[in-house]
Formats: C-alpha cells, sequence, structure tokens
C-alpha cells in the first residue's frame, strides 16, 4: 500500500464555532490518537483528505511543524447532504507493528446458471502490517454449485494478512433461483377458487 502524505497543522482552537470556520476554509479538524501518547489535535487540507479517504484504508504520513506520523483514518464524519469531510479520527501507527481492519471482498467469475449467488459479506477483518495493509480479498465463484458455502477461514487471503474474524462466518453461498409460477395462456381465465367452493356449496 502506497503512502500519502498530506500537510498537517497544529490545532488549538476547539468547539463547533472554530471547527465552522476551519470548514469554510476548506480544511478539515481531525484527531490524531494511539500508543498512550496525548491526543493531538490538527487541521488537515479538506480536498486532500476527501481524495485520500476513496481508498480504504488508506496509509496516511501526515507532516507538518511538530508532526511527521503516520496515521490511519478509523473514523469519518461527513456531511449528510453535501457528503464533504467533517472531522477524522486518526489513530497512529509505526512502521512494522500489525495492525486490524476490514477489507472489502470481491467476487469474480459467475455461479452455475441454475444457481444464484448469495453475498453475505462484503467485508472482513484480518490483521496486517501498517505499511501492508492489502486492498482486499477475491473469491473466485465461477461454476460454484448450487449449496457450495464459503466461510472465512476458506479465504485466500493476501501475503502477510492474517484473520481476525470468526474461522466459520459465512462470507457467501450458492442457493436455488426461485420457482416463478407459470403465466395464464392469453385469453384463458385462471379457476377461481371462490367460485369453484360457491357451486361445491350449493350442490
Amino acid at each position: 500500500m502506497s503512502e500519502v502524505r498530506i500537510a498537517a497543522e497544529s490545532r488549538t482552537t476547539f468547539g463547533k464555532g472554530a471547527a465552522r470556520k476551519i470548514r469554510r476554509a476548506d480544511k478539515v479538524p481531525a484527531v490524531l490518537y494511539g500508543h498512550g501518547i496525548d491526543p493531538k489535535h490538527l487541521t488537515l487540507p479538506g480536498h486532500e483528505v476527501l481524495l485520500a479517504l476513496r481508498t480504504p484504508n488508506v496509509l496516511i504520513h501526515l507532516k507538518g511543524e511538530g508532526v511527521d506520523e503516520l496515521a490511519l483514518p478509523k473514523g469519518v464524519q461527513r456531511d449528510p447532504i453535501k457528503g464533504f469531510v467533517e472531522h477524522v479520527d486518526l489513530l497512529l501507527v509505526k512502521r512494522g507493528e500489525k495492525v486490524t481492519v476490514e477489507i472489502p471482498v470481491t467476487t469474480v467469475g459467475d455461479v452455475h446458471s441454475d444457481g444464484l449467488l448469495d453475498q453475505q459479506l462484503v467485508s472482513i477483518a484480518v490483521e496486517a502490517e501498517a505499511t501492508h495493509i492489502p486492498t482486499g480479498v477475491e473469491v473466485d465463484v465461477d461454476g460454484l454449485e448450487i449449496g457450495t458455502v464459503i466461510t472465512a477461514g476458506q479465504l485466500r487471503l493476501p501475503q502477510g494478512a492474517t484473520l481476525a474474524a470468526d474461522a466459520e462466518a459465512v462470507i457467501l453461498q450458492v442457493t436455488a433461483k426461485p420457482v416463478e409460477a407459470p403465466e395464464a395462456e392469453e385469453g384463458v381465465e385462471a379457476p377461481s377458487v371462490v367460485g369453484e367452493a360457491a357451486e361445491a356449496s350449493a350442490e
């Protein structure tokens, strides 16, 4: 995983008013915590943060006066209407240490024509080195038949990553396609259950 370098400024003003002022300047208030340090309050460039967060588990290199750290986004607040980033919580990490993160699970191929793919989990928790977090894991479902179940323990994780979730958790399964009721022929009315019952009662 590549690192994204973002300029960071120390922040000494707090509260809703200060946060609004920061956002009006197209910047984002952030907090850096972890490794037993006192939380560091930072201000980051809004556009660069928005671009960086498009990558899941992006590794951010914070660089600025009094700041030279690596961090992972752990909490992102966005405007519910416009979608811009309002606040970011960042977890301090060190090179070589392992962290637990969620990575996306994607599928390739098509199951058997009689089957229907039911993916129950779209992400899975893994442990990996902070500077080598995998972008995701692929599952080949090509030709899988009805009744096939793939659990977390069966995933082929990228090198260096280990499973941090329940190995028995179901990732996906192949079920039978629902049977469609036959359509009535044009011009032919379907028998009326109510009518038949009424006739039987009259007899």
